[in-house]
């Protein structure tokens, strides 16, 4: 893919989610036209804008932003397609790790209690993941790897819910993990960005180790890449990103998975050159999700992570039967 080509397409994504992030702004239960928007303090819809839509906007692209990169990040790094935070078990033991701090009553501490919980379950997760990695690249490994975690993650989640010791802590943590934006604040969004930032910067630094990798790791030390210095790097970027938007936001689930696969036929088979096209869209399809489940006609407005996993079950499921037949 050559750097002109690179240029425009990440150009485009970012024209795209300037609209869809205008578009948010805009839609919902209350459409809030545009005028309003230059008429602060004028109209009490600007309210709508400043204190609920601006902050769900923003975190949405954070939360889409450092999905899509630690989703191709894993799967430039296990040469795996089917590689994703949430499908390897990482947002799930992220989950637990929050649900802990919740149950326990931590979390009521401090405001950086919950998301350090979190992102210490999420790096968990990942480095037993790259302990996998390191023996073997079987997809069917990787597979059953996640399969484990998510199962002892929402086996222990389920062990926190039944002993929840009343009715209104367990209504909370089934509401927050089904993953959504609503009501989110700006506090939430400085609580989860910065750890976001750092960690899509780890992973950045990332995209040379990860182009060498696909020549083996002994092709790759071959070049000088530091592995050792590499997993590091992949396990706290992922950790970081992964953990400070499930505790934002709660599970919100496949994003990671499907925008690699929608950039890589626009930008080639080169790991590193995925990863900011599909930060990018992964922004973008959180955002037009988020959307999506505003403008719905219902009662109740549908849960973003709950959405996420209607689209993204069917194309894991397609994803895997083509894995299939190229194997057979």
């Amino acid at each position: 893919m050559t750097a002109i080509r690179a240029h425009w397409l990440n150009l485009s994504l970012i024209a795209l989610l300037a609209g869809l992030a205008a578009l948010s702004l805009i839609a919902g239960r209350v459409w809030v036209p545009f005028e309003v928007w230059f008429g602060a303090g004028d109209d009490p819809r600007w309210l709508i804008i400043a204190e609920l839509r601006l902050p769900r906007t923003l975190l949405g692209i954070a939360i889409g932003f450092a999905l899509g990169m630690c989703g191709a990040a894993l799967q430039g790094y296990t040469r795996n397609p089917l590689a994703d935070p949430g499908v390897l078990g990482v947002a799930a033991l992220a989950a637990l790790g929050a649900v802990l701090t919740m149950f326990i009553g931590a979390s009521a501490a401090a405001i950086w209690v919950l998301p350090a919980g979190a992102m210490i379950g999420a790096i968990g997760g990942v480095l037993i993941l790259m302990l996998l990695a390191g023996a073997t690249s079987s997809i069917l490994t990787f597979i059953l790897a996640g399969a484990i975690l998510n199962t002892v993650a929402s086996a222990g989640v389920a062990l926190a819910l039944s002993l929840a010791p009343n009715p209104w802590a367990l209504n909370e943590i089934v509401n927050w993990l089904m993953g959504s934006l609503a009501d989110r604040s700006t506090d939430d969004l400085q609580m989860a960005v910065p750890f976001i930032a750092v960690g899509c910067m780890l992973l950045a630094g990332t995209a040379r180790a990860l182009d060498a990798l696909t020549m083996g790791e002994t092709g790759a030390r071959s070049l000088g890449i530091n592995l050792g210095m590499t997993r590091l790097l992949l396990a706290l970027g992922v950790g970081l990103a992964t953990g400070a938007g499930v505790a934002a936001t709660g599970v919100i689930g496949f994003v990671g998975l499907v925008t690699p696969h929608l950039m890589r036929p626009l930008t080639g088979s080169r790991p590193g050159a995925i990863l900011i096209p599909s930060a990018l869209a992964g922004a973008a399809l959180v955002l037009g999700a988020d959307i999506m489940v505003r403008i719905i006609p219902s009662p109740t407005e549908v849960k973003l992570g709950v959405a996420m996993a209607a689209l993204g079950g069917p194309f894991f499921l397609a994803l895997l039967i083509n894995l299939r037949r190229r194997v057979a």
